[in-house]
């Protein structure tokens, strides 16, 4: 069974058992967490769509880690112009592990 879900603008298609990187949230580790912002719950030819959602699905996970994500260097340059403008930026995640999935 797997299920699509929206978190942080974001959509992910995870199944119990997958590892997940999603837009930073404040809890502990350790913590269980549960998702009701599902779009669509699937298993082979049966599949939900919902209408943006689907109505009682909870997808529920278990939180692993708090961290920050590797550097994105943005560089701008203008040619010929003395213009050189160099900055980093490391987006806070949130990593989960999906424990379950109930239609």
């Amino acid at each position: 069974m797997y299920a699509v879900i929206e978190n942080g603008g974001k959509q992910y298609r995870v199944a119990v058992g997958d590892k997940l990187r999603l837009e930073k949230m404040e809890l502990e580790e350790g913590s269980e967490l549960a998702i009701n912002r599902v779009l669509m719950v699937g298993s082979g030819a049966d599949v939900k769509i919902g209408m943006p959602h689907v109505d009682g699905a909870i997808v529920k996970g278990t939180v692993l880690a708090q961290g920050r994500a590797a550097k994105v260097q943005i560089f701008k340059m203008r040619r010929r112009k003395h213009y050189r403008k160099q900055q980093g930026h490391r987006q806070y995640f949130t990593e989960i592990r999906i424990t379950g999935i109930e239609a």
